[in-house]
């Protein structure tokens, strides 16, 4: 069996779409949001150090990219518009946010309405800071 997983043949980020064109050697292309990205960014600031630790992202509706910079053969960087700039997003991991889109998408939405904001007005709600520490904080 063979362990090679899908490598990207090509990569495109649009920016008056505001979305990022990827297609795989497997045949599979996906159209990702910059939002999307940007609330499922694989950094510690968005995920924290462990389970119950993530930081919810709101405001990012009309979050672009900057610049996409390359990290070896096997991610890529972006920097947004909000200066995010700390998630490395492996090949793997940005064919799985392709994959599981729709249903990520409907995550995310659950999660703003969870913390008090009504139909999609989180997408739009400036960042709050967080009270006390992100690390060692416990629910």
């Amino acid at each position: 069996m063979s362990n090679s997983k899908p490598q990207p043949t090509s990569l495109n980020a649009r920016t008056q779409s505001k979305v990022l064109e990827i297609s795989f050697d497997d045949g599979k292309e996906y159209s990702l949001p910059f939002e999307l990205l940007r609330v499922y960014s694989p950094s510690a600031e968005v995920r924290g150090h462990g389970a119950g630790q993530e930081t919810l992202q709101t405001g990012k509706r009309e979050v672009s990219l900057v610049a996409l910079e390359p990290v070896g053969n096997y991610a890529v960087k972006p920097v947004f518009s909000d200066e995010h700039s700390s998630g490395i997003f492996s090949w793997d991991y940005l064919y799985w946010l392709g994959e599981n889109q729709a249903q990520l998408w409907q995550e995310y939405l659950g999660r703003l309405q969870e913390a008090g904001y009504p139909g999609e007005t989180g997408r739009d709600a400036p960042m709050t800071a967080k009270s006390g520490s992100a690390c060692g904080h416990h629910h």
